[in-house]
């Protein structure tokens, strides 16, 4: 490695959006049309054609991004030092990507100085959705990017390239969260922009396994497995454990990202500065956060990345029915792993 790719990882990763210059237009890719069009579709038992998806390789992916997803399993490849952030959609994402990001920047970018990237940026635009970038055809943008490269994936590790799912290079911080909650989540994020998608429908798709990504239990277990074969490599947390203490799963992370705190750290307070940083509360109230928006074939706003973020909020939203069945589906789908929530 060359010495400034050496100081590059002592720094930590560069914002995306700092990094992007814009020169690198969106160009889906069109060489995999015909193999999208051939794969198996849910509309036959979708109740709401917006809720469309593709199975690929056993994972349902909406259309438009089906051709991203195979361009990127085709030809990404992972670099010494790169950091891949994975959940299902809607699991606490924009939270990790934010303590991951404070935590590996904290060398160039304190934590409480009023110039750090995440007081002007919003977190998706500072650890971007590799997932997205080939959707649209402007995955050049990664290969511009200095190492270590922070991105994110929604896409269960079993449709990943060898050089993220299998390589020596790439270490993968995973979150979960309870589905009750994450279907909750989910259909008021998707609401924003789709608002004639009711909450029974999206959830039906979380049950069928058909939601962006899903199964869920497969997305799940898939990570999970790898954790217990390969610790030092891939880090398994749920959103719930995160929110119980979240100065201890900061340490970890920067543990894990082979970045612990030192004891001079930890006595400045770093880490509570990061968690502080961080936070749901202090996010949404950044102007950065009030406005401004996300996304290519939707567009999300800032704020809605931002809706309340406690635990058990599926209680004001499912009925106990609906709350039973996915209970049910966990604990059929996890039995035996060692896993549950």
């Amino acid at each position: 490695m060359v010495g400034s790719e050496t100081s590059s990882l002592l720094h930590g990763p560069v914002a995306f959006k700092d990094a992007d210059d814009g020169t690198i237009p969106v160009h889906p890719p069109t060489e995999y049309a015909a193999a999208v069009a051939s794969l198996p579709t849910n509309l036959n038992h979708a109740s709401n054609s917006k809720l469309k998806r593709r199975c690929y390789q056993g994972v349902w992916v909406r259309e438009e991004w089906a051709p991203g997803i195979m361009a990127m399993q085709r030809s990404f490849a992972a670099r010494p030092g790169d950091v891949v952030l994975a959940s299902v959609p809607k699991s606490g994402t924009t939270w990790l990507k934010a303590l991951i990001f404070a935590t590996m920047v904290r060398a160039a970018c304190p934590p409480a100085s009023p110039a750090h990237p995440l007081r002007r940026l919003n977190p998706h635009d500072c650890v971007p959705l590799v997932d997205r970038l080939f959707a649209v055809g402007r995955e050049a943008v990664l290969d511009a990017l200095p190492s270590p490269r922070l991105m994110c994936t929604h896409m269960p590790l079993s449709v990943l390239p060898p050089s993220i799912s299998g390589g020596p290079y790439c270490k993968i911080v995973y979150i979960c969260r309870d589905p009750k909650d994450m279907v909750v989540s989910l259909w008021h994020f998707i609401n924003r922009a789709q608002p004639d998608i009711s909450l029974q429908e999206m959830f039906e798709t979380v049950c069928e396994g058909t939601s962006n990504g899903g199964p869920f239990w497969d997305h799940i277990l898939g990570y999970w497995r790898a954790s217990n074969a390969e610790p030092s490599r891939v880090l398994f947390l749920t959103y719930e454990q995160m929110l119980q203490d979240p100065l201890d799963k900061v340490r970890k992370l920067a543990q894990f990202l082979g970045r612990p705190f030192s004891d001079t750290e930890e006595e400045a307070g770093v880490v509570a500065e990061i968690v502080e940083l961080c936070s749901l509360e202090n996010l949404k109230n950044l102007e950065v956060n009030k406005k401004g928006s996300q996304g290519v074939f939707f567009k999300f706003s800032h704020d809605s990345y931002f809706r309340n973020g406690v635990v058990g909020d599926w209680v004001n939203h499912l009925t106990p029915e609906m709350a039973k069945r996915l209970d049910a589906i966990c604990e059929e789908k996890f039995r035996g792993s060692g896993f549950t929530f």
